[in-house]
């Protein structure tokens, strides 16, 4: 089993030797990083890459160990006002030549919703989302490919890519080696299918199993009709069908703890490894 966590559920922001500081000093070699979400003494925003930066940020990760396995950057790809869409491609762009030289597995992202504030609508699960995703993939995917990086996608059950048959249906179109699935299990349940989350997950793995290369893990229960994250064990969640698979086609993936906490982190990852035991 190959466990870690995303940065900033580890601490605070901080600077950047302060945050990697603690991440070390919890054990956790191996993290999911927001450089916005984590470090404070530089602006992370588009247009201020630079090398110097991105070495000095591997240095410090290399000094402790740490290795990033998502460089996280999740956008909304299909932001229907045509200048903030196309910023955000811009953004991300600019986060894969950071994740060139941190040495980052993939740089992930989720699908959108078809809002400028990024709510819920009812166009977001139409034919004409679904294009305008691919619109802004493909320049993302155009751009990854010249520098050697893999690009991560999300599939939530409430964005634009919302099942197992429509990630299917994106990796066939987008028809790419440098891209990957990234898959949180929990993200694809909603108050109407968890019931059925077995079937749900199974399917993702019978379609596009050998493009899946992380995983994220939380827990969850179902609260006035909708999901909630809740800690390890404390929820809903069939483990058991995941590291079943894990054990089968992916050993070493690398699974990273969401919403969980320095505090009891490694008790959420021994009560992983006890179930993948007893598999």
């Amino acid at each position: 089993m190959n466990f870690g966590m995303r940065c900033h559920d580890i601490c605070r922001p901080g600077t950047v030797t302060e945050v990697l500081d603690h991440v070390a000093e919890n054990g956790i070699l191996q993290i999911q990083l927001a450089m916005s979400k984590s470090f404070t003494d530089y602006d992370f925003s588009y247009g201020h890459y630079s090398p110097g930066m991105a070495h000095y940020v591997r240095n410090e990760l290399d000094k402790r160990g740490i290795h990033v396995a998502v460089l996280g950057c999740y956008i909304n790809p299909v932001n229907p006002d045509e200048l903030k869409r196309q910023a955000e491609v811009n953004r991300f762009i600019e986060h894969l030549k950071y994740a060139k030289i941190l040495g980052a597995d993939m740089v992930g992202t989720e699908t959108g919703r078809y809002d400028v504030n990024g709510r819920q609508t009812p166009y977001t699960y139409t034919e004409g989302c679904y294009q305008l995703l691919l619109k802004s993939m493909r320049e993302i995917v155009a751009a990854a490919e010249k520098l050697g990086v893999t690009v991560g996608v999300e599939a939530v059950h409430n964005h634009t890519l919302y099942c197992p048959e429509m990630m299917h249906r994106f990796l066939r179109d987008i028809d790419s080696p440098n891209v990957d699935a990234l898959l949180d299990p929990v993200n694809l349940i909603n108050g109407e299918n968890y019931k059925d989350q077995d079937r749900i997950i199974e399917k993702a793995f019978q379609l596009y199993g050998d493009r899946i290369t992380m995983l994220h893990i939380k827990d969850f229960v179902i609260e006035d009709g909708q999901p909630k994250t809740v800690d390890v064990g404390e929820g809903w969640f069939h483990y058991e069908t995941v590291l079943k698979w894990v054990k089968k086609e992916k050993p070493q993936i690398a699974m990273l703890l969401e919403n969980s906490a320095p505090s009891h982190c490694h008790k959420d990852i021994e009560h992983l490894e006890k179930i993948a035991a007893a598999l």
